[in-house]
């Protein structure tokens, strides 16, 4: 981020000098007021006052009003830059260039994200071939009319028959996950909601989907489920979960041959973490722990057998 903010401003230094940024000092700002309410929290005897608590909930109608009002103060001081509009031709002119992903495969086909250039966000393409002529399979540009909706991560079943697909909208972190049949493209009715950073692993079979998810709108005590295709979200099978550590966060991961779900298990941001699996092939097997401690960072890179190999 910071040597693209350099980028531009040196761009802006070179199509306008010095004098890029115009005086804004004579513009009166008037900003919406902010409500204050008499939220206050008691932490161990000590008292902690959280007025503006309301605003946490980013789907109420009052936090949405906000955020329209405030963005209504921010481009109208915006827009009388005078240099605005030749900072944003110029811009546009260098980001206009194709972009292709690299390809992934599953079973006989092969999926990738291609940007023409333009787009708000990539379209994900599938071909049968190497040699076949390229479809859109999911174009999430079309799912929001803003174009603000983007795919924060897919993944195709081994056999290349479905596709497993989150969606974040206006820039939330949670994630809406969906399957599709690639064949049909037409999606499963059932939706997976409360997924944060595409925490989702296919079954070997492709009848389900390991993932974690958040209840209640809320970032912490994060579960690990099963979804069995086909069926309500509100059915799915609990694998794993601490009530006691509100910090975890759970990362699925079935192994190639199937046999062992991988459980890795994070907390903060060092990226030190721990591993747990799971025996597939015995029906309800417990959860084993395999390194725990948070003293190290820790990448499962696959199994021979039941022995595993840790990088």
């Amino acid at each position: 981020m910071l040597r693209a903010f350099i980028a531009v401003l040196s761009c802006a230094l070179s199509l306008f000098g010095s004098d890029v940024f115009a005086d804004t000092s004579s513009i009166k700002l008037v900003y919406p007021e902010t409500q204050r309410v008499d939220q206050v929290d008691d932490y161990h005897g000590t008292k902690v006052a959280d007025p503006y608590r309301w605003l946490e909930d980013l789907e109420s109608p009052k936090t949405r009003a906000w955020i329209e009002a405030q963005n209504k103060v921010t481009f109208a001081w915006l827009e009388q830059i005078p240099q605005r509009d030749a900072l944003k031709k110029r811009l546009t002119e260098l980001w206009d260039y194709e972009r292709v992903g690299i390809p992934v495969k599953s079973g006989d086909r092969y999926f990738y994200v291609r940007n023409d250039g333009l787009q708000n966000q990539s379209v994900l393409y599938v071909t049968d071939s190497p040699a076949s002529e390229p479809r859109v399979l999911l174009d999430p540009n079309t799912i929001l009319a803003d174009g603000t909706a983007a795919l924060a991560a897919w993944i195709p079943s081994e056999d290349g028959k479905l596709l497993a697909y989150g969606v974040q909208e206006a820039g939330s972190d949670w994630e809406q996950w969906k399957v599709r049949n690639i064949e049909t493209g037409e999606d499963f009715p059932e939706e997976l909601k409360g997924v944060k950073w595409a925490a989702v692993s296919w079954a070997k079979d492709g009848s389900g989907l390991y993932y974690s998810r958040y209840d209640g709108g809320v970032n912490a005590y994060s579960k690990l489920f099963f979804h069995k295709l086909g069926t309500p979200q509100s059915e799915d099978t609990l694998i794993y979960e601490n009530r006691d550590i509100k910090e975890w966060t759970f990362m699925p991961h079935v192994t190639e041959d199937g046999q062992y779900l991988i459980i890795y298990i994070w907390k903060g941001s060092d990226g030190n973490g721990q591993i747990y699996y799971q025996d597939l092939t015995k029906p309800d097997s417990p959860v084993v722990e395999l390194i725990s401690g948070f003293d190290s960072k820790y990448n499962f890179i696959g199994n021979e057998g039941n022995r595993f190999w840790v990088l």
